[in-house]
């Protein structure tokens, strides 16, 4: 998928992640994170992300996540929305989704 606009999804809001997207200028996934949780779950977080956009074949992205203690689901369903809206598709394979185990 080719991120072409930056879109954003999500709240800051406890128990909540904001995700923006953009597209990258250099080659790669960029992620930035400011989270309440850093310290514990910081790098599961920045994983999970890079996980997805990997699954989608994101190549090129810039990711901003300001998190306040979101569950995993909650990163995901947010990264997946910011990503369709950025990359203006509205086409999502549900079932595929559904199957992800991450």
């Amino acid at each position: 998928m080719e991120i072409k606009k930056s879109a954003t999804a999500g709240t800051v809001e406890s128990s909540d992640i904001m995700i923006t997207v953009a597209p990258n200028e250099e080659s790669g996934i960029a992620i930035s994170l400011d989270s309440s949780v850093e310290n514990q779950f910081g790098k599961q977080i920045k994983e999970q992300i890079t996980s997805i956009l990997n699954r989608l074949n994101v190549n090129n992205v810039t990711v901003t996540a300001v998190d306040k203690g979101a569950l995993e689901c909650t990163i995901k369903a947010r990264l997946l929305t910011a990503v369709h809206r950025a990359c203006d598709d509205v086409n999502y394979d549900w079932k595929e989704v559904d199957s992800w185990n991450d």
